[in-house]
């Protein structure tokens, strides 16, 4: 997928652009976006500053090109869940490990990519759409599992399918900053406890 903030004509295999973003992810696992400092990390990618602008319009635009190349592991871990043939636990449990496994291996960016998302309307933009983009596939498993006979809602009126995938991928999304940002919950408890939420809301079963 390729990032709006990308300035540069559409050119694929750019290994300058490459190197510009290996040099920024070497330098994110030492320190913060906060202190990332262009002209360092043109200087590692061995490009000039004005080539830096010439690809990215800032650093935060350089660091959800980053977020993309994790795109693709996290839409793997959506496709086993929606797709695979397990059981409900299983695919729930299996789920949630991939998407903290996925978090914990690349965590400075995700630090990083959290930090600028406050700051800029286009990184946030990358972010809500590849959070959306798992919307409807999801919102199918939740539909489909309302024709199992095994299914019970609680509610007398169940919410659509669609609006009720996109506030669980937003649960996902609030689980992942806490798990990078930190806080009173370790790993197993915020896993735990969402296990418990998509198994009721998706499948109508407890933990």
């Amino acid at each position: 997928m390729r990032s709006p903030t990308d300035r540069r004509p559409a050119v694929r295999s750019d290994m300058r652009r490459e190197a510009i973003l290996d040099a920024l992810d070497e330098w994110l696992r030492a320190s913060s976006l906060e202190t990332v400092n262009i002209a360092e990390i043109a200087k590692q990618a061995g490009v000039s500053r004005s080539a830096f602008y010439f690809y990215f319009e800032n650093k935060a635009a350089a660091v959800a090109a980053l977020m993309e190349r994790i795109i693709d592991e996290v839409d793997m871990v959506n496709t086993e869940f929606v797709a695979g043939e397990a059981n409900p636990r299983d695919r729930v449990n299996a789920m949630l490990d991939g998407l903290f496994d996925t978090c914990d291996r690349y965590r400075h960016v995700f630090a990083a990519m959290l930090e600028a998302r406050g700051s800029s309307a286009a990184v946030r933009e990358i972010w809500d759409s590849a959070r959306e983009s798992f919307g409807p596939s999801v919102a199918d498993l939740i539909a489909a599992q309302r024709h199992s006979p095994s299914f019970r809602s609680p509610l007398e009126v169940a919410p659509d399918p669609r609006v009720l995938a996109l506030v669980l991928l937003e649960f996902n999304d609030r689980l992942i900053e806490r798990f990078i940002l930190g806080g009173p919950l370790s790993r197993e408890e915020l896993t735990d406890a969402a296990a418990a939420v998509w198994l009721s809301t998706v499948y109508g079963v407890g933990r």
